[in-house]
């Protein structure tokens, strides 16, 4: 059963606005979401926004109610309090927000059913010695207009392909709006898709400042120019901040389990403790020691006044 929590769908408005918090329930939390959530609460501290709880299950095939619970609880450990939430992405609510969303897409025609896979993808990486790049997708699905469970959105309108933002930890920045391929809307298991979901989320609950992980930079064009199709001309805030890596220069993962906040907890480490290695592991602090979560502001208020 999923955890009993209220849920508010849309935050109470602010007169300084929101942020939010947003994992997905497809594992246990670990040292990156720490550092995530450091961010987060340090930088709504900072610009006197609120933090918005979201849970992102959109994925129905990998998100499980227990780690549903489990984020639940390793934020309480940790001592990082949303101001609303939580709040779903499989809630009813939601789901009509993204029909309604992709419905808009249609009527304007940049909605295109596709038929292209990972291992399309692949192929085509293999055959060519590089992955695809730009608009559309290997299998011209956007110009056959097939009929296919995958939808794709058309972003591209051959003129001004690029968008800018200035990032608050990167400062300004510009990509283009299909960096990988046109961003996929729905995908074939039925499930709405995260750079689709993310974007209409944070218009109908009022986020103005998305805060999370430089891995997710390349991204940010396209759900730029998304948001402005489906009427949102002020695009929020964005600050993409330091990854934690393995040795191997990969980002963590759910199954690195020598980081995950319930190990640790089950190794007698403290929340303080956690936090503060997570700070220096992304370089807000010269070296591992205890840092309470109400210390987050004060963590981070040097990158935010650089910026």
């Amino acid at each position: 059963m999923r955890p009993r929590e209220p849920t508010r769908t849309v935050p109470e408005p602010s007169a300084d606005g929101w942020t939010r918090f947003a994992p997905a329930p497809t594992g246990h939390l670990h040292l990156g979401h720490v550092a995530n959530a450091i961010m987060v609460w340090g930088l709504a501290g900072v610009t006197g926004r609120r933090v918005l709880l979201r849970i992102e299950d959109h994925d129905r095939q990998r998100c499980r109610p227990e780690y549903d619970r489990g984020i639940l609880e390793d934020l309480a450990w940790l001592g990082f309090e949303p101001d609303a939430g939580p709040v779903r992405q499989a809630d009813a609510d939601a789901a009509r927000a993204y029909r309604a969303a992709q419905d808009r897409m249609r009527t304007a025609g940049m909605a295109y059913g596709c038929t292209c896979t990972r291992a399309t993808f692949a192929a085509w990486a293999a055959d060519h010695g590089r992955p695809w790049h730009g608009p559309g997708c290997p299998g011209s699905c956007r110009e056959a207009r097939r009929v296919a469970e995958t939808t794709r959105i058309a972003l591209d309108d051959g003129e001004d392909d690029d968008e800018g933002w200035d990032d608050l930890l990167l400062g300004p920045q510009t990509g283009h709006v299909t960096e990988a391929a046109d961003l996929v809307a729905m995908d074939r298991h039925g499930n709405v898709a995260y750079g689709f979901a993310v974007v209409v989320d944070d218009a109908r609950q009022g986020i103005d400042l998305v805060i999370r992980g430089e891995d997710l930079r390349d991204a940010t064009p396209g759900q730029i120019r998304l948001g402005r199709r489906l009427g949102r001309e002020v695009p929020p805030r964005f600050a993409h901040h330091r990854l934690i890596r393995r040795p191997d220069g990969r980002k963590l993962s759910k199954s690195d389990g020598t980081t995950g906040v319930r190990e640790l907890r089950a190794a007698g480490r403290m929340p303080d403790d956690v936090i503060g290695e997570a700070a220096a592991a992304i370089g807000l602090l010269d070296r591992a020691r205890p840092v309470p979560s109400s210390a987050a502001a004060e963590l981070v208020r040097g990158l935010a006044l650089e910026r």
